[in-house]
């Protein structure tokens, strides 16, 4: 199971412990990060972290533990639990889902594994880090998107202008800052004894 990891846990802790542990700590961050949010007036989703955890997530954990981590963090939302970026046009709870930001949250699981897929097939480097971070964040974008196109019934340019255009640069930075997070991390194990 420790190959799911970028870096081993410490025999400490007892193998059944280890990975719930990492779910729930990564979905915990993702919850956070969901709070650190700002709205803004011409679209229904607001700018916030939540990307950046599911970035930083997708490029430290092994596919399958990504996707499993955001998923429970999917389950803990539609539960009711207030893990959710704070809107005013969605409700708690699995209604939370089918609103204006469902299309992103849905494709959180997803990217965090395709992320994780295409880093550790490269050299796990700064740059391939970066690309696998922008091909992650394009995907969690384009399900922003179509869902926002298909909830409010626009033509996707006009979905598109509400829904990815207005996050290219945060995203830009939130994976620039991932990237270089993960690729220190790695750079650091490395060095480690």
């Amino acid at each position: 199971m420790n190959n799911e990891l970028t870096a081993p846990i410490p025999a400490a802790f007892p193998a059944w412990l280890r990975i719930p542990g990492i779910v729930l700590g990564g979905s915990a961050l993702a919850a956070v990060c969901a709070h650190v949010t700002l709205p803004l007036w011409f679209t229904p989703v607001p700018l916030s972290l939540q990307p950046f955890a599911v970035l930083l997530l997708g490029l430290l954990l092994g596919p399958r533990l990504a996707a499993a981590t955001l998923g429970a963090y999917l389950a803990e939302g539609a539960m009711g639990l207030p893990v959710f970026a704070p809107t005013a046009a969605a409700a708690a709870g699995f209604a939370h889902l089918a609103g204006p930001t469902g299309g992103y949250l849905l494709a959180y699981p997803f990217a965090a594994a395709l992320i994780s897929s295409l880093w550790r097939s490269s050299g796990r480097g700064f740059a391939a880090a970066l690309l696998s971070a922008a091909a992650g964040d394009l995907a969690i974008l384009a399900g922003g998107g179509l869902w926002l196109a298909f909830l409010t019934h626009q033509s996707l340019p006009s979905a598109f202008s509400l829904a990815v255009l207005p996050f290219l640069p945060g995203d830009a930075l939130k994976a620039t800052v991932a990237a270089g997070a993960a690729a220190g991390f790695v750079r650091l194990r490395r060095q480690a004894p």
